[in-house]
């Protein structure tokens, strides 16, 4: 197989923790017989320093034109006060608007060797596997009107949450056929007892489970998940909601595995997918060689699951990464007493050297860690 994957390694962290993503897929790419080819783009503030703007109109070119997209992350401080339009964040919301990028997957499931680095007891989050399925391409962050006018006594901000049946339907059929590769339970998370378009939400997700009765359908107000992700993650399988609440509850269902650095996601929807870690640019660390790579290194495997069908060459990822956390190696984030203290790059080389060089990781080995 040879893929053309777009590598938008953008601001803060992201140079760091791109090239082992990359050393580890060519690595993949070695010991399976595919060829993976990386074309770079700038996006972010890069992008807004080399161009006057985070998203120019070549790289969504050669976005739109590949296999597939990995990100690394964008925004910081240096770019802050830039008129809205102009701050790195937005290339987000473009390349997932333009390439057509409505549903975002979130997985959070424990390593077992960093139960400890997590906050909450061990008994509340052994074995905890949750998938936030989350609506990338609505809601608040995309309704009109918005913006900040002013008033007679200072100014007044406000957003506009706009939801449609189509946009409601076909993220809501992404959650119920993931389950059904998973435990089929799907929660989807509202708030109808105060917002219409909540109400809407609730029932449209109600008709669509008609067509799937062999998977289970709860509904949650997002205050009580909240909540009830702290309490008792071990409840859910996939959680499925809209984009403002998807975008808080998938950061604190990161938590519960010990490190935010762990965590990778997947937008995808149209014919190129996009890959990133959920942790974002990070740019207080930025440069000293202390970030964590698993995040985007799990992105890579979830782009070979998602994008190329190359299932097993995921989990071989994945394995390599379980076999380097059980031999005590960690990044600052996830360290403890014990443990081998090890930076950004020698992490990465670490996790590429299990793949070509460990021959007890087998693709046959490598399995339920999808």
């Amino acid at each position: 197989m040879k893929k053309t994957i777009t590598v938008l390694a953008g601001d803060g962290i992201g140079p760091e923790i791109i090239p082992p993503a990359l050393n580890v897929l060519q690595a993949v790419g070695t010991r399976c017989g595919h060829s993976f080819e990386f074309v770079p783009a700038v996006v972010g503030g890069q992008a807004v320093d080399e161009t006057g703007w985070p998203l120019p109109n070549e790289t969504l070119k050669v976005a739109g034109s590949s296999d597939a997209v990995l990100l690394g992350a964008v925004g910081g401080p240096k770019w802050e006060g830039l008129e809205y339009e102009r701050r790195p964040e937005r290339a987000l919301l473009g390349l997932r608007a333009q390439l057509g990028l409505f549903a975002n997957l979130r997985p959070a499931k424990l390593y077992a060797e960093l139960a400890d680095a997590s906050t909450l007891k061990r008994e509340v989050i052994d074995g905890i596997d949750v998938l936030v399925v989350r609506e990338l391409t609505g809601g608040i962050y995309f309704g009109t009107p918005k913006g900040v006018e002013a008033t007679p006594t200072g100014h007044r901000g406000f957003n506009t949450e706009v939801y449609t049946t189509e946009e409601i339907t076909r993220i809501a059929t992404i959650a119920f056929e993931t389950a059904r590769k998973r435990r089929r339970l799907v929660t989807s998370v509202d708030k109808a007892n105060v917002l219409e378009s909540s109400e809407l939400w609730r029932k449209v997700v109600t008709e669509v489970h008609q067509t799937y009765q062999d998977v289970e359908l709860r509904h949650m107000y997002v205050d009580n998940c909240a909540m009830q992700l702290i309490r008792n993650p071990r409840q859910f399988d996939v959680l499925v909601t809209t984009n403002l609440f998807g975008d808080i509850l998938s950061d604190e269902a990161a938590m519960l595995t010990g490190s935010i650095g762990m965590l990778p996601s997947a937008s995808v929807g149209a014919n190129v997918g996009m890959y990133e870690p959920i942790h974002g640019s990070a740019p207080d660390i930025a440069g000293h060689d202390v970030a964590n790579p698993i995040g985007m290194i799990a992105s890579g495997a979830m782009m070979l699951r998602h994008s190329f069908d190359l299932g097993k060459e995921a989990d071989l990822i994945e394995r390599a990464i379980q076999r380097v956390l059980a031999q005590g190696y960690r990044t600052k984030d996830i360290e403890s007493p014990g443990t081998k203290l090890v930076g950004t790059q020698e992490m990465g080389r670490l996790i590429q050297s299990v793949i070509l060089n460990d021959p007890s990781v087998i693709l046959s080995e490598a399995k339920d860690l999808g």
